[in-house]
């Protein structure tokens, strides 16, 4: 079927995937119902930071140019582009592109930005600061940098999911025994010493939501689910003790026993978001070999928003960014200032 249609008053959004004879006869690799860019058609589409500016102002502000600091469309195009390329007749002020956005006071070229939004919107299993440096010819402070920047944009999405829904929590860290001995927890193995995550999947929208959590308790579980889900869903578990007052909380509850053995009893299963729990650690060992628990949130908010919109074209999710970005300007001392507190937490 090219169309999936949610349920009558489902609030998800209906994912429409066009016809094979409507598509681009090359494809980029990736998934087959939806059309690529390839690193060639990049740089044909931006060869320089003119294109890429142009685009994210396309983008940006599709009806007209409006000033990000009042709001006004009487704004005016500064010729010289001295000191921005735009100004407001109302506010007085100047401003580009980049005002109030993730891209706000950086140095690079926009070029160089688009670049880095690119590849990790293609990054399915994320990229590391390491080849962002190579690619973007940056050092790799500034990689890093430039990525938390944009994960921070797609770090703030929630839904309210009308069910089925699965739910499940996930333990992101290494193994204890690979520590150093003058760090390991003393009660070594499982989840001891490692971050929580918890997520929920819509089936109906095939779309996730999830964040970092302090603990497995049954408020935190069930609080995750109430954030996500409208009373009355249909919540999908495994036999976890903190998804036990779902049904008090109004909700139906269906679970498996995967202690012993039994991972799906009809509907009930939770190997859609396990699927996403399997690609999030991919990321994590392969690519990044180490999150830090500071700037988890933001790794996590990365996949969750790469596996959201990858139904859409390439470009439609590179579009879909732009307005993710504005007023997500993320200063280098408040994003280094995360790690500095949880090491005088530590310590």
């Amino acid at each position: 079927m090219n169309r999936r249609t949610p349920r009558r008053n489902c609030h998800c959004p209906v994912v429409t995937y066009r016809p094979m004879e409507t598509r681009h006869s090359f494809k980029a690799p990736g998934r087959a119902d939806r059309t690529g860019i390839s690193l060639v058609e990049f740089f044909r589409l931006f060869p320089d930071d003119s294109s890429a500016e142009a685009w994210f102002e396309k983008h940006r502000w599709p009806n007209k140019v409006a000033c990000p600091k009042c709001g006004s469309v009487d704004v005016a195009r500064v010729e010289s582009r001295k000191p921005m390329p735009w100004r407001c007749r109302d506010c007085r002020g100047y401003f580009s592109v980049r005002y109030g956005t993730v891209m706000q006071s950086s140095r690079l070229g926009l070029q160089t930005w688009l670049l880095a939004l690119y590849l990790l919107m293609t990054g399915l299993k994320g990229t590391s600061s390491l080849k962002l440096r190579r690619d973007l010819g940056v050092t790799q402070k500034t990689a890093w940098y430039v990525a938390h920047r944009l994960r921070e944009a797609m770090s703030t999405e929630d839904f309210l999911f009308c069910g089925p829904v699965e739910a499940d929590e996930t333990y992101i860290g290494g193994l204890e025994k690979n520590k150093h001995k003058d760090k390991r927890m003393k009660a070594a193995g499982g989840p001891v010493g490692k971050a929580i995550v918890s997520g929920v999947k819509d089936r109906c929208s095939n779309r996730i939501s999830a964040r970092v959590v302090p603990d497995t308790k049954a408020d935190t579980l069930v609080g995750m689910v109430q954030d996500h889900a409208e009373r009355g869903t249909l919540v999908l578990t495994d036999e976890a003790k903190g998804y036990l007052p779902l049904r008090k909380k109004g909700y139906g509850h269906r679970s498996v026993r995967h202690s012993v053995g039994q991972y799906v009893d009809g509907m009930a299963h939770t190997n859609g978001i396990e699927s996403f729990w399997a690609l999030l650690k991919r990321g994590y060992h392969g690519t990044y070999h180490q999150m830090s628990e500071e700037h988890l949130h933001r790794y996590v908010g990365e996949f969750s928003h790469r596996h959201n919109v990858r139904p859409a074209d390439t470009s439609d999710q590179m579009a879909r960014m732009v307005a993710r970005m504005d007023h997500k300007h993320l200063p280098y001392k408040e994003l280094i200032a995360d790690g500095t507190r949880a090491r005088r937490l530590a310590a």
